[in-house]
């Protein structure tokens, strides 16, 4: 190449890339103003919502603004039309893979946020998380076919009857699927509650993805439950409608015992309970409730209130200890089991 095309040929590069790294340019001084602005205007704000969406949008903007400059530069280049045209194509395909990215990631981070607050209105889980991303994903990528020029009706088409083939390879994995979109969808079930399942499994629902719900029991073993099986199964949810449950603690006192006296005893102890405990509610007025002459005592249900399933075990050990005291201090025996035979000549 001789020294005079070469010169031709830096002169045809001068426009478009000084036009890019204008553009870039441009944006980034844009970036700075805008964001910082919308940064002060979302510090003022109680939600932190206005915050992940403006992070998202600041991490791509100067990436869009490089399309930008690369499309103006394609514009006043001296390529052919027809690679003109193609890059420009290319550049749409681009920008429209960034924000569907972006918003597959916003998206994730919004329901993130929104089950760190407690959120109840909707499901979250891996699986509602996945769904909607794989939803924005897929419709990001019909939408790039369809920049390019590429027709997706034929593409719809194949993915419908090759999806009825892979329905009937996959029948379990899809029974799976929408089962964990059922339960979730229900609320029956969500990340958080106490359950117990009628094969006795039972603890902390931690997660819900496309095959299975992770339970975490009390002893911090991890209970992997397809969701079919937790669709299908009678599932005790002690978390609905109301994390508060009754305690009941079955108590037996000797023939003798003025019940008027144990009741009151027992009713006293069980006040003091609710006040003193972590996880009782204070609130509520324990009561009694006789029900059987037993073989060695007459024996009754002391009814607690818990704020939730595993305060129960600390307010029994308490309640326990402290009826023990207050029935010896008041001479109320609780009797060994015994049991009187007589007989005599026949």
């Amino acid at each position: 190449m001789s020294a005079g095309n070469s010169m031709n040929y830096l002169n045809e590069l001068t426009l478009p890339l000084g036009l890019v790294l204008a553009v870039v340019l441009i944006g980034a001084i844009l970036r700075r103003l805008i964001f910082s602005r919308l940064h002060r205007w979302a510090q003022k704000t109680e939600s932190q919502y206005d915050d992940i969406i403006i992070s998202a949008i600041k991490g791509s903007f100067l990436l869009w603004c490089l399309a930008v400059g690369v499309y103006a530069a394609l514009q006043v280049s001296d390529l052919p039309a027809d690679l003109v045209e193609l890059g420009g194509k290319l550049l749409l395909a681009l920008v429209i893979g960034s924000i569907t990215l972006t918003l597959a990631n916003l998206s994730t981070r919004l329901i993130e946020h929104y089950a760190r607050n407690g959120g109840r209105g909707l499901p979250v889980t891996s699986l509602s998380q996945n769904v909607v991303r794989g939803f924005i994903l897929g419709t990001g990528i019909l939408i790039i076919l369809n920049s390019l020029g590429i027709s997706i009706a034929p593409l719809l088409t194949a993915m419908g009857i090759g999806g009825l083939a892979v329905a009937l390879a996959l029948q379990d994995t899809l029974a799976n699927l929408f089962a964990g979109i059922y339960i979730s969808l229900s609320k029956q079930v969500q990340p958080g509650e106490y359950v117990k399942l009628e094969s006795g499994e039972e603890g902390y629902v931690t997660d819900m993805d496309w095959r299975s719900t992770k339970i975490r029991a009390l002893p911090n073993n991890m209970i992997i439950v397809p969701n079919s099986k937790l669709a299908s199964s009678i599932v005790i949810n002690y978390y609905q409608p109301d994390k508060e449950l009754a305690v009941l603690i079955n108590v037996g006192v000797d023939y003798s015992s003025n019940l008027k006296k144990v009741e009151e005893v027992t009713i006293a102890a069980g006040r003091e309970i609710m006040q003193t405990v972590s996880g009782g509610v204070p609130e509520f007025t324990p009561f009694i409730r006789y029900h059987t002459f037993g073989d060695s005592s007459i024996q009754f249900t002391v009814i607690l209130r818990a704020r939730e399933f595993v305060d129960q075990y600390l307010i029994k050990h308490e309640f326990v200890k402290l009826l023990h005291e207050r029935y010896r201090q008041e001479g109320i025996v609780v009797p060994f089991p015994i049991r009187t035979v007589f007989w005599g000549k026949s």
